[in-house]
This record gives structure tokens, C-alpha cells and sequence, in this order.
């Protein structure tokens, strides 16, 4: 495959090496490939994601991202404590390290599927924080150690409660390595939208993402930029940015669909009957 350009230069999706990445039929997946570290993040890591999120932002051929992992027994345990990570030494240039991992952090609204699987924690929240669907397998746990090991707790749970209950947030923050919760219970709270047997966990986000992947690429990324920049604006002010989307993105979008050809009696009911 060649390099894709990017805004900082070019990723080889061929050649990285915390991640493995293609792109098929509009869709990009990337697969953490740390099995052995329970897919937990590096440096390494952390630039890869940086070019890649870069590559899907400037990629028109992307529609949809799906993340999964390698491995049975974590989808990521956050940062790799064993190596460590960066973080300037000057405490005015340092950054949150997570952020490189967070797709609407470096202004790529493409929507991002996260199919997560065993053990969920601590950095592995930057992922899902800024996921626009999480569909788990049943035997996914979600937690937080980062106070039992005396830590504070701040920078995943501050991005948790934008999602979910601030109660649920923090008794994930403040019970740390003693309680998970289950993918039902996330589930039961809206922070998983799809409970779904392990087997089923990567051809499920598939099929979620080919869907996505069918419709104007245009509809779908200022749906995606509306919504999420709402939750950092006041009611009015997001809703006189969403007009403009509209105004930008319908006549792209609308223009790339034969209306009466769109199936409107072909769908799934989700949730109880």
C-alpha cells in the first residue's frame, strides 16, 4: 500500500508497528496489536495514532474508523508502565499524553466504532471517551486503577463525564482497582450501546460500520462535528453552528443519493420489542 498523506508527512499503513491498519470499502480499521502488553500504549503508540487519525481526517476514501484489539484478555490496559511514556519536563509545555490517542483531539470527525473486549482501563478510556459507538462482548470489565496506586484520577474520568452519569464516573475514579463494572451494567447506562457474544464482537462492528460507510460521507461527518462540538457550546450557539453544517453539507450529501432509491423498510429494531 502507499503512503498516505497527511497533514505532518505520510503513515505506511504497512509499516506500523503498535497497530495494524487497512482500509477496505470506505472503511479504516485499526486492530491494537500489543496482545502480549495487554494493547497498552507507548510513545510509539501515541505517534502512530497521531498520523493515523491525520490520515482518516485527510483521506476521502475514509467514511468510518473502526478500533478493536488483538488478544482475549484486554482491549487496552491504558499506558504501558513498564516503559512509560512522554511528558515534558517543563510543566508550562506539557500536554495531556492521552490526547494523541483521541481522534477528536486532532480534529478528525470521522465516526469511530470501538469494539472492546476483556479488560478495559485507565488509558484505555481516551479511545472510548471519544468513540461515537461502543459495542462490547460479554465478557468486557471497565476500570480505573489509577487511584490505587495513588494517582489522581482526572484527565479519562473528566472525559467519561461527558458520557455517562457523574455518579457512575465516580465511583469508577474512586474505587479503582476494587470494582469493575460489567458490560451490562454499561450497557444498562448508555455507555456501551450493544452487549454481543465474543465471537460476534469484530463481524458486529463490521456490519455497524458498513452501514455507516454506505451513506454520504458529507451527511455523516458534519452529523458527527454537530454533535460532538455541541457539548462544548451553549444550546443556541450550537444550534446556529448546525444550521451551517446543514447548509454546508446537504447539498454534498444530497446530491450523491437517488432519494427514491434508498430502502426505508430494510432495517433493524435494537433494544426490547
Amino acid at each position: 500500500m502507499r503512503p498516505a498523506c497527511t497533514r505532518g508527512g505520510t503513515v505506511e499503513l504497512t509499516a506500523l508497528t503498535t497497530v495494524i491498519a487497512e482500509v477496505k470499502d470506505h472503511v479504516l480499521t485499526i486492530t491494537l496489536n500489543r496482545p502480549d502488553r495487554m494493547n497498552s500504549f507507548t510513545n510509539a503508540m501515541r505517534s502512530e495514532f497521531r498520523d493515523l487519525w491525520a490520515y482518516a481526517d485527510a483521506t476521502d476514501d475514509v467514511h468510518v474508523v473502526v478500533l478493536r484489539a488483538n488478544g482475549d484478555r484486554a482491549f487496552s490496559t491504558g499506558m504501558d508502565v513498564k516503559e512509560g511514556t512522554y511528558v515534558a519536563e517543563n510543566p508550562f509545555s506539557r500536554r495531556d499524553p492521552g490526547a494523541d490517542l483521541s481522534p477528536k483531539h486532532n480534529g478528525c470527525w470521522k465516526p469511530l466504532i470501538c469494539a472492546v473486549q476483556g479488560m478495559v482501563a485507565g488509558g484505555a478510556l481516551y479511545w472510548l471517551n471519544e468513540a461515537d459507538i461502543i459495542i462490547a462482548s460479554e465478557d468486557a470489565q471497565f476500570f480505573d486503577p489509577h487511584v490505587s496506586y495513588g494517582i489522581v484520577a482526572a484527565l479519562e474520568p473528566i472525559g467519561l463525564a461527558h458520557r455517562i452519569p457523574i455518579g457512575e464516573v465516580l465511583r469508577m475514579a474512586l474505587l479503582g482497582l476494587d470494582e469493575r463494572m460489567s458490560a451490562q451494567r454499561a450497557h444498562q447506562i448508555g455507555f456501551v450501546s450493544e452487549v454481543v457474544a465474543r465471537d460476534e464482537l469484530w463481524g458486529r462492528a463490521a456490519l455497524l460500520a458498513d452501514r455507516i460507510a454506505a451513506k454520504p460521507a458529507a451527511a455523516i461527518q458534519g452529523t458527527v462535528r454537530a454533535i460532538w462540538e455541541s457539548k462544548d457550546t451553549g444550546r443556541s450557539h450550537a444550534l446556529a453552528t448546525a444550521m451551517s453544517y446543514t447548509v454546508i453539507g446537504n447539498p454534498i450529501g444530497k446530491a450523491q443519493v437517488d432519494r427514491s432509491a434508498v430502502p426505508t423498510r430494510e432495517f433493524e429494531i435494537r433494544g426490547p420489542a
